[in-house]
């Protein structure tokens, strides 16, 4: 049944062949579908409850509205938490993201395929969304991008594990950075498996029910079934410049050294003053909290080690010490709530931030056996 003043419609549509598709439609397009703790958990028990129906076929994330899948978390929620806190980490902020990782978690480790329709913005959040899901869709108006740095959180949800995890030293950079990614740079790192036209929606749909789903076929996987769907989708009419890929050579040069303060100086020193994306991107980093610059750096270094769980797991403590620190607080009050753009951050230069304040980010405030993702 569809409840279309819900956050989240819950929908169930028939197939041709007698089975079933699941779709679940992000419901706040005045907010850029920003995902808020009951969207997250909305989402969570649907999924749940779908994942062992024998009838169901596949799933599909998409979003209501043309300009956002998702444009990221509900920060205004958290901000007002982090005020009322006194400098201990908010109650709210440890059941936002404990609900919301294990929500990405199980997207990552679903038994059916999920398609993501990641048309328009993708960003913070819906990243989140995006990057487990078996079928990663893009469009030719797709805006990616992790822009953590700007309000002093870092990449979360996950990105501790995939940035590491792209080629050569591009999470690291798109990390430092927030710059937005197309449809075209999204495939080529591999944070989306297919690009199409974004009318094509309607047809999807119709391929979905119309086709000829087969649960015993031994040949073809349900995974397999849902990419010769999709593979069978109109491309966009023009073609898209990947900026990641041209751009890669100077990318793996300014993120080689081994220390955050001497990628960062690379990038802010380069002179791209005749490079829109690149412009951009160093802006961003210039403006943006220097404890950010090295959360990313040490995650991306730590992450590439660890199992998904446990970057999941690490990511929970560095999200609530964050709202702790007041960091976080701080560029989300400049951004969203007095939208002056001056954060007043703590510390004016990557160099300048103490050792001991970045490690204070991983140290848990829970025992293994009470961190709220213990079960992952």
């Amino acid at each position: 049944m569809e409840h279309t003043k819900s956050v989240v419609i819950v929908e169930e549509i028939p197939t041709q062949s007698g089975h079933t598709i699941g779709v679940l439609t992000l419901n706040k397009p005045k907010a850029l579908n920003a995902l808020d703790l009951e969207m997250a958990s909305l989402l969570l028990d649907a999924l749940q409850a779908w994942e062992n129906r024998s009838d169901l076929v596949c799933v599909v994330l998409k979003a209501a509205g043309e300009k956002a899948f998702c444009a990221g978390g509900d920060i205004v929620s958290m901000y007002n938490a982090m005020l009322e806190s006194n400098g201990e980490i908010p109650d709210f902020l440890a059941s936002f993201f404990r609900t919301e990782y294990t929500l990405d978690y199980t997207i990552h480790h679903y038994a059916k395929p999920i398609i993501v329709w990641g048309s328009g913005i993708v960003m913070g959040g819906g990243m989140g969304l995006i990057c487990g899901a078996s079928h990663r869709v893009v469009t030719e108006t797709s805006r990616l991008a992790m822009p953590e740095i700007t309000i002093g959180l870092y990449p979360d949800v996950g990105g501790s594990y995939f940035l590491p995890r792209l080629p050569g030293k591009t999470g690291l950079f798109l990390g430092l950075t927030g710059v937005q990614m197309n449809g075209a740079d999204a495939c080529y790192v591999e944070l989306a498996d297919v690009l199409v036209a974004s009318d094509q929606q309607p047809a999807m749909f119709d391929a979905l029910q119309s086709f000829s789903w087969k649960l015993d076929d031994k040949s073809e996987s349900l995974n397999g079934q849902v990419t010769t769907i999709l593979n069978g989708l109109n491309t966009p009419e023009n073609e898209l410049v990947a900026n990641v890929e041209s751009h890669r050579a100077v990318i793996e040069k300014w993120c080689e050294p081994d220390n955050v303060t001497d990628v960062v100086n690379n990038l802010l020193s380069a002179d791209v003053s005749e490079d829109k994306w690149l412009s951009r991107a160093q802006s961003t980093l210039a403006k943006g909290s220097p404890i950010t610059a090295h959360l990313v750096f040490e995650e991306c270094k730590r992450g590439a080690k660890l199992s998904l769980a446990d970057c999941f797991r690490m990511e929970a403590i560095m999200s609530c010490r964050c709202g702790q620190h007041g960091e976080f607080q701080e560029g989300v009050r400049a951004l969203l709530i007095e939208k002056d753009l001056s954060p007043k951050w703590k510390y004016k230069r990557v160099e300048d931030v103490p050792e001991e304040v970045v490690a204070s980010f991983f140290d848990s405030p829970w025992t293994n056996e009470t961190h709220p993702l213990a079960d992952l």
